[in-house]
């Protein structure tokens, strides 16, 4: 996740980060639809996910492209993401084709990313460790679909590599690069997730050890717990960096949510709600809309990680509270999707470019509709 967590550090830094012109690709005026009705059916949700692939799935190499001028395919980590939201879409239908995606994807992940060989991803492939840390957790995912070993061994595998590598046993925390200094929200909440999902498969009570160890160094450095806000990053013993991004209040709620689940504690699940409750209170416009991360970069991958996880404090945990706010931001992007390319945009209250999009900025709003059941009024 480089182009984002070094966005952290470079401002530490006092040094910018640019972001690159659109040129031709100019947002399109504001949209009337903020009062339309809610409403998606399945068949949207399915379309949602079938125009995405169409745009931007490369069937020979398996894997998406960077744009839609499929020129280039996106960088390692989104490409987990990209390949989560297939999971959700064939969790959601059984289509048998998702299915072969799900396992084909793998499979070009694996030629594309040193075959899963972990030292190898870090010396070849140039993986920090929260690059590493979303594969990790897409693995595990896999397998719970497929029962596919191979998926799980490189899970098991990758946590070990990572932990052995990144943790710090003395200070405690997860470092997330080898290159840059400090322990981000971005290795540390998915570390969680990744233990708890492989203690959940295992049984083996090491990882849920491990979840609640880094939980609790997290919830201490990077979560504001009378807030909610979660901090981006902390370097040495400098104050935590608090910059606003909704992938790390997703992975802090599905961290959190899982560990409630695992343990029946209900620390977890209040830190959840506060963590969710910042999210829409103080992220989000006044109409509850999230915001448009992503200009011309991998930011906008960063709502489709923020639904798996309020997916999960909704459902998994009953918090219902939330639906009606995360279906308004459902309803508004789909309405405002490029109707000739069925495709949806970062902003969700303007209308999808016609030009170049990225799969980045297109990739959120089919994830929350793989995710949440469709509502028809």
């Amino acid at each position: 996740m480089k182009n984002i967590q070094l966005k952290a550090y470079l401002l530490l830094l006092t040094i910018g980060l640019s972001a690159c012109s659109k040129g031709q690709n100019e947002i399109g005026k504001p949209s009337p639809s903020l009062t339309a009705e809610v409403s998606f059916s399945a068949s949207d949700a399915n379309k949602a996910f079938d125009d995405f692939t169409r745009i931007f799935y490369n069937t020979d190499q398996k894997l998406f492209y960077s744009k839609s001028d499929r020129k280039d395919v996106a960088v390692g980590w989104p490409q987990a993401v990209f390949w989560d939201i297939t999971m959700d879409a064939y969790k959601r239908t059984n289509n048998p084709v998702y299915l072969k995606q799900i396992n084909d994807m793998y499979q070009g992940a694996a030629n594309a990313y040193s075959n899963f060989d972990w030292k190898a991803v870090k010396e070849v492939n140039d993986f920090i460790y929260d690059d590493m840390m979303w594969w990790i957790i897409s693995l595990s995912r896999s397998y719970e679909i497929t029962k596919e070993q191979k998926y799980l061994d490189a899970a098991v595998a990758g946590f070990k590599y990572v932990w052995d590598n990144s943790h710090d046993p003395v200070d405690g925390g997860m470092r997330w690069s080898w290159k840059v200094e400090g322990k981000n929200a971005c290795i540390n909440y998915p570390t969680v997730i990744a233990g708890v999902t492989l203690y959940n498969i295992t049984k083996d009570s090491g990882y849920l050890d491990k979840a609640k160890n880094i939980y609790k160094w997290s919830h201490d450095n990077l979560f504001e717990a009378s807030t909610g806000r979660v901090a981006d990053h902390k370097v040495g013993q400098n104050p935590a960096g608090y910059e606003d991004y909704t992938y790390n209040q997703g992975t802090c709620i599905g961290a959190a949510t899982l560990l409630y689940k695992a343990t029946g504690e209900d620390a977890y699940l209040a830190d959840a709600k506060l963590a969710a409750d910042y999210t829409k209170n103080k992220m989000c416009d006044t109409k509850g809309i999230l915001p448009a991360e992503g200009d011309w970069n991998e930011q906008g991958v960063l709502k489709a990680i923020f639904a798996q996880y309020i997916q999960l404090l909704i459902k998994d945990a009953g918090q219902n509270q939330y639906k009606e706010w995360i279906y308004s931001n459902i309803s508004l992007a789909w309405s405002n999707r490029d109707q000739s390319r069925g495709i949806m945009f970062r902003d969700y209250k303007v209308a999808c470019p016609t030009g170049l999009v990225q799969s980045y900025e297109a990739s959120s709003g089919v994830a929350f509709m793989q995710l949440f059941d469709p509502i028809v009024k």
